[in-house]
């Protein structure tokens, strides 16, 4: 089965403006839709990381793709799955996901290895999530993502949308947001973006969560690096009862180094708070120090930038081989991520975390046939038709590259975005506090 095209869509979707160490969230958020059509006409596609960097890279590998066996095309193309940057210079500290160049490779393999396994799985009706060796769950739980932010509900101008949620800036107005996540969709699990407020003021929002959701519900605060190793530790401190029990705390601090420190002043105080990471550990070059030191226990995988689904399978046997555990990444994405994150999630046995997802973000855009996937008790079920299991709405995907065209925004700059909207000159420290 042959590849006779491919063909890159980049579009926009709208975002509300959330806030991070990064800075701040533009009112768009890009993505670009990948399609591999076959010989026959059949056509597999993924979603990737958007504007002009990763399109790019997607069409500069085409000669590499067209007139290829989709059977052997990830195998012929295996090398790029590691990227030039394999070890400290990969990591997401200073770079976001999506905009470290050292990242090209991994995520253009990535989109080319799901569109691959999409077009073969509909092209003999067997899910992604079986060809990768089979599922060891039908259903695949997702967390709530809160997020500290502005006021606004996304998209500019006449396109600006509802704002759901509201400014949230606060412990009771993040609870409230939660609140409204958890009835909406059944997330039994709360993950909570910080690195934006006072720490005190997080370590507070965390108590609020646990006050109002109980120790059922698993909590995992996240601050991009923005802390000392002092603060984390002093976060971990006054957090130990509130992020055991099945939460975590993740890269409170910059670098393998700085979250070994974490860790052996945690455990010093008697405290076993997992870390987790997906900044500080970003590529299998990353893993012997980290295990060495035992500077992370969970790590959180990502297709997208890892290097495709098989390469997550292979990251979940080396955790389960020592003794980590998995979660899973997310970025700002429509349904197409969410379904191919849901099959890799379905056959990656030692991924027993909720996965993150932005998904409830994205309220009111859409990229597939029948619109926007639904959760279920927090929880996507596996579809049982071939491929992904999704089919892209062709009249939306039009919508949305017609919007891409007339904004102005080609890439992600949060910093840009910070000093345009909240603080001319700010500047992402780390650490900030």
């Amino acid at each position: 089965m042959r590849i006779k095209d491919l063909r890159v869509h980049s579009i926009a979707i709208a975002d509300p403006p959330l806030r991070s160490s990064y800075g701040l969230h533009a009112p768009y958020a890009l993505r670009n839709i990948v399609e591999l059509e076959s010989e026959d006409g059949i056509v597999g596609i993924a979603e990737t990381y958007g504007g002009e960097g990763p399109a790019d890279a997607l069409r500069k590998i085409a000669p590499d793709v067209v007139g290829k066996d989709a059977y052997r095309l990830t195998g012929d193309l295996l090398d790029a799955a590691e990227g030039e940057g394999a070890g400290s210079e990969r990591s997401h500290v200073m770079s976001t996901p999506g905009e470290n160049p050292l990242d090209a490779g991994p995520r253009t393999y990535s989109a080319i290895e799901t569109a691959s396994l999409d077009l073969i799985g509909r092209s003999v009706g067997v899910p992604v999530c079986d060809l990768l060796g089979g599922r060891v769950r039908d259903e695949v739980p997702f967390s709530a993502y809160a997020f500290y932010k502005h006021g606004g509900g996304g998209g500019e101008g006449s396109d600006a949308r509802e704002d759901k949620y509201g400014e949230c800036l606060t412990p009771a107005s993040i609870v409230r947001q939660v609140r409204s996540m958890v009835d909406e969709y059944g997330f039994k699990d709360v993950k909570l973006k910080g690195g934006v407020l006072d720490p005190e003021q997080e370590i507070e929002t965390i108590r609020q969560l646990r006050q109002e959701f109980g120790p059922a519900v698993p909590e995992r605060i996240d601050p991009n690096s923005a802390w000392t190793v002092q603060t984390s530790v002093r976060v971990g401190e006054a957090l130990r009862g509130e992020l055991t029990g099945g939460g975590y705390l993740e890269d409170p601090t910059a670098g393998i180094d700085g979250m070994a420190q974490v860790r052996a002043a945690l455990l010093g105080k008697g405290i076993d708070t997992p870390l987790a990471s997906n900044v500080a550990v970003t590529s299998f070059a990353h893993l012997p120090e980290t295990i060495r030191r035992d500077a992370v226990q969970v790590v959180l995988c990502d297709h997208h930038f890892w290097g495709g689904m098989r390469q997550v399978q292979h990251l979940g046997k080396l955790c389960q081989t020592f003794g980590l555990e998995l979660s899973m990444h997310s970025n700002s994405h429509l349904g197409i991520s969410l379904m191919a994150m849901t099959h890799v999630a379905a056959a990656t046995k030692n991924l027993t975390y909720a996965c993150d997802t932005h998904y409830p973000w994205q309220t009111s855009d859409e990229v597939i046939v029948g619109g926007r996937l639904k959760f279920v008790g927090g929880s996507l079920r596996v579809p049982e038709r071939g491929g992904l299991g999704v089919d892209i709405d062709r009249d939306q995907l039009a919508r949305l590259k017609e919007r891409y065209d007339k904004i102005p925004y080609r890439r992600r700059d949060d910093a840009a975005e910070m000093r345009k909207h909240v603080d001319p000159g700010w500047q992402r420290v780390l650490p900030r506090w």
